[in-house]
């Protein structure tokens, strides 16, 4: 059987579905989150320990304080993945977070995937690197995770 002219025969398998935004633009995403975060934690966070300070003289322990950052930047991830599958700084690199099946995630997938970023990010950045050997160019808290990064 021959094919029509100026057409090429398949290679392989063609992937659908929306394409997996490139690394470069998921590490500039995430420095502009930073500089975002820094906002959401000057007034989550910052703020309301300068005011009990001054107010009350109360000053959290150290695990404490730790613990309420984790806790701010967990509300303000899981909200937003959940609400839209974006964060703002997603929302201005076109980048959104859905389930490995395409779906939009839920509000466990978006917890799970919250606590594993962490020790992705903070082993040497190990999950980042991740990326550039797996197969769909996911991170590797993604990859356990369930979920995917998506241009769109």
């Amino acid at each position: 059987m021959s094919t029509a002219q100026g057409a090429k025969p398949a290679t392989g398998p063609v992937r659908e579905g929306p394409a997996t935004p490139t690394f470069r633009r998921r590490l500039a995403a995430m420095l502009y989150e930073s500089l975002l975060l820094l906002g959401v934690l000057g007034v989550a966070f910052i703020l309301p320990n300068i005011l009990l300070g001054m107010t009350w003289a109360i000053r959290l322990p150290g695990a404490l304080l730790w613990l309420h950052v984790f806790l701010v930047l967990m509300v303000y991830f899981v909200w937003y993945w959940c609400r839209n599958g974006q964060t703002l700084a997603m929302q201005a690199w076109n980048i959104r977070l859905v389930a490995a099946s395409g779906n939009p995630i839920g509000r466990n997938q978006a917890l799970i995937r919250y606590a594993l970023t962490w020790p992705s990010l903070l082993l040497g950045g190990f999950g980042l690197l991740w990326a550039l050997l797996d197969r769909d160019r996911q991170f590797l808290h993604d990859r356990l995770a369930g979920t995917r990064l998506i241009r769109g």
